[in-house]
């Protein structure tokens, strides 16, 4: 199958930038444009080409939902992923209702687009083969997929999350830090930590407390805004 073909949409420059570093870095996948605007998404739309939307619902000149319902209305089925801070459950509900076919929360780690992401390639390709459901499991798991997750061995996806939590609430956390507010032992921490910090998505730097002895080392989000 060609590369799925995605428009991000996403008003903030720093996050539009990383989630199409995202999209770039995942096989079987291509960014085919980024938009910051409702109106700039509706344009590039349609004009067709584009298999897939990444979708944020806070939009400068509009509401992400309501691109969706202009989209439909004109009879455009692309398929949607909402990627957005928006935790409302009147918005995730809002968001199935009108066949947005994914909902991940900001701040993300690069593994948890990628486990989104490959899920919904292996929905399409089955789909396009024209695989058929064998019982009523597989129907429950084609209408509530569960995602497998690819991160890294030793790590859990849950965790990683509330680190990525943690990084982007605020400035400048030590592995300690982190320890404290997961219930977890610093090394654990600092495993989550360096990960991030290896993938891009944090920034080590020196902390000096004005006290003798060697400085700590401190983890700050980079990835999102």
């Amino acid at each position: 199958m060609p590369d799925l073909r995605v428009l991000v949409v996403e008003d903030d420059p720093v996050a539009a930038e990383a989630h199409r570093t995202y999209v770039d870095r995942l096989p079987g996948f291509a960014c085919a444009g980024v938009a910051g605007t409702a109106g700039r998404a509706l344009q590039v739309l349609a004009r067709g080409n584009v298999d897939l939307v990444l979708l944020d619902m806070h939009l400068p000149d509009g509401h992400g939902l309501d691109v969706v319902r202009r989209l439909r209305a004109l009879g455009n089925q692309v398929d949607v992923v909402a990627v957005t801070s928006a935790r409302e459950v009147a918005a995730v509900q809002a968001a199935a209702r009108i066949g947005v076919v994914q909902y991940v929360l900001k701040p993300f780690a690069f593994e948890t687009l990628r486990d989104r992401l490959s899920a919904y390639a292996r929905q399409r390709r089955a789909a396009e083969s024209g695989q058929v459901v064998a019982d009523q499991d597989e129907v429950d798991r084609l209408l509530h997929p569960a995602t497998i997750s690819s991160v890294p061995k030793g790590l859990a996806g849950p965790v990683l999350d509330r680190v990525v939590q943690l990084l982007a609430n605020r400035e400048g956390w030590t592995a300690e830090e982190v320890a404290t507010s997961l219930g977890t032992s610093r090394i654990t921490a600092r495993r989550y930590l360096e990960h991030l910090a290896d993938q891009g998505q944090a920034l080590r730097t020196q902390r000096y407390d004005g006290r003798s002895g060697r400085p700590k080392v401190e983890y700050s989000w980079v990835a999102e805004s």
